[in-house]
């Protein structure tokens, strides 16, 4: 300690009690004062001995004695020089320390005791030895590790051998370097501290081990070729000693070679290695064996990686891997496979699939471009063949609901997947125009039959939901809008809808999807409806006041009030009908009429049905029929058996309307009619008679669904008048931008009118839509130039 230390001691007067602080010791001080057992009296003439020029305590005798009297301080002083080393100390002290390095090195026991080559090195440190001290150290453990260079040279040495030597040699000298270590750290913490430029002992222990055995060309060959072979048994499947690649794998890792020793071949042999085993594979395997296996080698390497492998060569690692398995076999994986897993589909596989090609660059766009064309192929299978119409939309409605399905738990919801479905559903069922909206307008009107069992209210909601989905899809929605009109109509004035509900139901879906615009006639048929029944309700009140009867009969009239430019067309027909139903055609008429001046009324037989009483031998039956149906029906009253020609002329019904009607009367399930002769066909010369032994357990028979069929001149005639609205609206097109830009190149007009018009048209189309305008003068050419267009006001 340098410097002057005081400690003042004092005593207090009447005892022998003394309060001291404690005495620091100088740590440089290198002797001991031994205090040997002697009398008291010894020990006071001692302390009175003290040479007052020298540390010790300066005190009077008498002073303790005497009443009163201030006690006085204790100073105690260091030693003002260091005491003195015998002249061959560093010679003698390093001689101790090399023989304890020795028997380290040689693994020997040592002579003296740690303490003591502790103390040795730190007071050899404190007389500035420190750095001879560190060369000796150097040059010891420098020509230690030279000479085990040696026994690593053997060519003849088998691998796991020399790797197994390799092993030992390194961890005795890790072993060694720890013990050396903990015997000079004292120099380590001191000297090494102090001098920035020079290694720790640790840390020299490494260098030497480095540049004397590990950067040795033949020693480090052998082993990083040792290395790789044993990685590559490993990886073959056999058993090897794995804490011995993670003890050498360690070594290199420590000594800071692992990157351009072993990093670059490892990297090289696997790429080799996975490269020809992806092309083997491939055609061997089919995709889902071979998903797993990739699966499974992506594992394994990661289990490496925990094991053996140093944490740096994670990323590179996983990417060869990943580039020779699946980034060179992308297009082939999904070209051989992806097709079959998705028509399974086979969910565990394809989940794997978008997880290991999310891996991959440009993995999941490939993945996204394949589903987009493996859905344009077989949606186009589906809507393209005319022979599949039958099964068209519930094919669709399966097919979307898989790709649902496919899309939420193997493809994880991902945007990009979810907007190629729907490009790919929009480009495939538009394919063939109008029909599929044709036939998802049909389908709906049977979902919405009463006859419809099937499904429950919330099922029934659910399907709506998934078909307004296609909807959505179909260019022509105009086309959908004319059949569904169409069948609505005569679901409500049959009375063949299935729920007021789910039909207002799926009025607000198209509503919500297309605007007011598209639904506002649907929703005057409604409105028609409901208006009708008060009318019903106010014409059944007069005639209750009425005096007039509803005739000998007993017909009870209900009729339905149609504004006519909310329903569809019908086609305007005569027939002739019973005095009764006459009688109460007119007594209606008059009485609307009463009622609303200035409007006419059409009525419309072919969309009429009746409930008629009839006679059997096996007791009374409530038919329940088609207008057409109780006309013929009512024939038989009459007469018993008739011609076809008679009935013709009786009812003046139309001749392919009548045969219908006949062949729903006597070739039917409820065959209240008989046939001669006996056939499926109605023909010219058929002879037919009232079927009085008719049976059926039911007595309300609904023979009436005639009614629901659609004729092939009735679609015909519902595609033209598709066809001619649409001509209205290309023609409103033209002239709406027209009148607003004035003139306009063709080309430009073109482009307009298809960002406008919501249905797909032919360019052909336009033209003549165009040329028919210029001749009703609604525009003109320029005269200067043909292909510009003016308007005219």
């Amino acid at each position: 300690m340098s410097g002057l230390a005081e400690t003042p001691i004092s005593a207090k007067e009447g005892g022998n009690l003394y309060k001291k602080r404690s005495l620091p010791v100088s740590e440089s001080c290198s002797k001991r004062v031994k205090i040997n057992e002697m009398s008291a009296e010894e020990k006071i003439s001692n302390f009175s001995l003290v040479n007052p020029n020298s540390n010790g305590i300066k005190m009077s005798s008498t002073s303790m004695n005497k009443p009163g009297v201030t006690a006085k301080k204790l100073i105690i002083k260091n030693f003002k020089s260091k005491p003195n080393l015998p002249d061959n100390y560093q010679e003698t002290t390093w001689s101790k320390l090399r023989e304890a390095v020795v028997a380290i090195q040689t693994s020997k026991s040592i002579a003296y005791s740690l303490e003591e080559l502790y103390q040795a090195v730190e007071n050899m440190c404190s007389h500035k030895m420190a750095s001879q001290l560190y060369v000796n150290l150097t040059n010891l453990v420098e020509a230690h590790v030279k000479a085990n260079i040696e026994q690593f040279l053997s060519e003849s040495m088998d691998r796991q051998v020399f790797l197994k030597r390799m092993d030992d040699c390194w961890r005795a000298h890790c072993r060694q370097m720890i013990m050396i270590r903990s015997i000079f750290l004292y120099l380590d913490r001191t000297y090494v501290l102090q001098n920035p430029s020079i290694h720790s002992i640790w840390d020299m222990g490494l260098d030497l081990f480095r540049h004397h055995i590990a950067m040795n060309t033949l020693v480090q060959t052998r082993t990083v070729d040792g290395l790789l072979l044993l990685i590559e048994r490993e990886r073959g499947g056999d058993s090897v000693d794995i804490s011995l690649l993670k003890s050498l794998l360690r070594m290199l890792s420590d000594l800071q070679i692992y990157q351009e020793a072993f990093e670059h071949k490892f990297l090289q042999a696997t790429e080799r290695l996975y490269a020809a085993e992806g092309q083997r594979l491939m055609r061997e395997l089919a995709v889902p064996e071979y998903l797993a296996h990739v699966e499974k080698r992506l594992k394994e390497e990661n289990d490496r990686l925990l094991h053996y492998l140093d944490p740096s060569t994670k990323w590179q690692l996983v990417v060869v891997v990943e580039r020779q398995l699946l980034g060179e076999h992308v297009a082939g994986i999904l070209g051989k496979g992806l097709a079959a897993l998705l028509d399974a589909p086979r969910l565990h596989d394809l989940a794997t699939l978008y997880t290991l090609f999310s891996r991959v660059k440009d993995g999941l766009a490939e993945l996204c471009h394949h589903f987009n064309g493996y859905i344009k192929k077989k949606g186009r299978t589906i809507v393209i063949e005319p022979e599949r119409d039958k099964t068209m939309v519930t094919e669709l409605l399966d097919f979307k609901e898989q790709l649902d399905h496919v899309v939420n738990t193997c493809f994880q919801r991902n945007d990009k997947f979810i907007y190629s479905m729907r490009e790919a559903f929009e480009f495939f069922i538009n394919q063939r125009q109008n029909k599929p909206a044709e036939l998802i307008a049909k389908f709906v009107d049977l979902k919405l039959r009463a006859g419809n069992k099937e499904a429950t209210e919330e099922e029934l909601e659910r399907l709506l939901d998934k078909i307004m989905v296609l909807f959505r899809f179909i260019h022509g929605k105009d086309v959908f809008e004319a059949f569904y009109k169409k069948d609505l109509a005569k679901r409500l004035l049959v009375g063949k809808s299935a729920s007021v509900d789910a039909e207002k139901s799926m009025l607000s879906k198209l509503k919500q999807e297309c605007g007011g615009g598209f639904t506002c006639k649907l929703e005057g048929m409604f409105k028609d409806m409901e208006l009708s029944k008060d009318i019903n309700i106010t014409y059944k009140q007069h005639l209750s006041a009425s005096t007039e009867t509803s005739g000998p009969g007993g017909v009870e009239l209900s009729v339905h009030i149609l504004t006519m430019g909310f329903w569809p067309t019908y086609r305007a027909c005569e027939v002739r009908l019973p005095t009764e139903l006459t009688r109460q055609q007119e007594h209606f008429t008059k009485f609307y009429l009463a009622k609303h001046s200035g409007r006419k009324l059409h009525w419309q037989p072919t969309l009429g049905h009746c409930v008629l009483r009839a006679n059997f031998a096996q007791g009374n039956k409530e038919l329940q029929v088609s207008l057409f149906q109780a006309l013929v029906l009512l024939l038989f009253n009459d007469g018993d058996n008739l011609s076809f020609e008679d009935i013709k002329v009786s009812t003046n019904i139309e001749e392919g309307e009548l045969r219908r009607t006949l062949q729903s009367l006597a070739c039917g399930k409820a065959r209240v009619l008989s046939k001669a002769p006996r056939g499926r066909d109605v023909q010219d010369l058929d002879h037919f008679s009232f079927n009085a032994d008719f049976t059926n357990k039911l007595f309300r028979i609904k023979i009436n669904q005639i009614q629901m069929k659609e004729t092939s001149e009735e679609q015909k005639a519902t595609e033209e008048r598709v066809f001619q609205d649409r001509q209205y609206q290309i023609d409103a097109a033209i002239v709406r931008v027209m009148k607003m830009r004035k003139a306009l190149s063709h080309n430009l007009l073109i482009s307009e009118l298809y960002n406008q018009l919501k249905f797909p048209v032919k360019p052909s189309d336009l033209k003549k839509r165009i040329e028919s305008l210029i001749d009703r003068d609604y525009m003109e050419r320029d005269k200067d130039n043909p292909n510009q267009y003016n308007y005219v006001a």
